[in-house]
């Protein structure tokens, strides 16, 4: 069986966001073979991370083409496209939060919504065989990109049926993200991937168990719609996220 192959769109506009920014996208093993096949499609957040030592933080990425491509072939994962949405270096930090903190600011999350929305998610499926079913369409990322996911996990469940939460960054803002959890009734509710290292911070891992406490009290059955994994030694970087991603794919999209 043929690899999957990664396709480059460089310096994507957003109105919404007035800057710029590269996408990265894989698309299967068998995707030029099968002209008529459609493809479920999971988006993920700091995408220069995932694919390419050369542009991943700290050099180290996730090789999330070669973990795809080992599932798809091994019968375990569905064959799916995957789109790396880069960050932006200095507005990231705006760009992955739902609200204002103090100090910190960011806030943006809303707009970065609209981008992927209403520009993005409608590139991809005029460009690449995407399925547009939401109950098949994903968003991940970790650390705020975790945040960000969840957050529109929760605010646009009709958009989003499955949801990958690496390390999110839940302390964002006095745990706000944990109250939107309590306040949101999700229909239908996404799938979700949830996890923590141990090694992350002092109070990281209670903060996530909160959230996860959240979801299990609004319906969620750990196990079904819920995968939650403390993750003993787990550290807050690229190269812990790369040991979990086929893992993650393994849940979310299962063969």
């Amino acid at each position: 069986m043929s690899s999957g192959q990664l396709r480059k769109h460089d310096q994507f506009r957003s109105r919404f966001l007035r800057n710029q920014r590269d996408l990265i996208v894989y698309v299967p093993p068998g995707y030029d073979e099968q002209p008529r096949r459609h493809f479920p499609v999971l988006y993920l957040h700091d995408g220069q991370n995932l694919f390419d030592r050369a542009t991943a933080f700290g050099g180290q990425d996730w090789n999330v083409h070669g973990a795809a491509d080992h599932l798809i072939q091994a019968g375990t994962v569905a064959p799916l496209i995957i789109v790396g949405i880069y960050n932006t270096g200095k507005s990231r930090i705006h760009e992955y939060t739902p609200s204002k903190a103090p100090r910190l600011g960011g806030g943006r999350a809303d707009r970065y919504a609209k981008f992927l929305l209403q520009e993005v998610m409608p590139f991809i499926q005029r460009e690449y065989r995407a399925l547009s079913e939401p109950s098949v369409t994903g968003m991940g990322g970790s650390s705020l990109g975790g945040l960000v996911s969840l957050y529109f996990g929760l605010k646009h469940p009709e958009r989003f049926g499955r949801i990958a939460a690496l390390s999110p960054s839940v302390w964002w803002h006095r745990r706000i993200i944990v109250r939107l959890a309590a306040a949101a009734t999700p229909e239908p509710r996404p799938r979700i991937w949830l996890d923590i290292g141990t090694r992350e911070g002092p109070r990281i891992v209670p903060d996530v168990e909160q959230f996860r406490d959240v979801l299990v009290k609004k319906g969620w059955r750990e196990g079904q719609d819920l995968y939650y994994e403390r993750v003993e030694g787990g550290e807050h970087n690229e190269a812990a996220w790369a040991r979990r991603i086929g893992r993650v794919l393994e849940f979310l999209y299962p063969a």
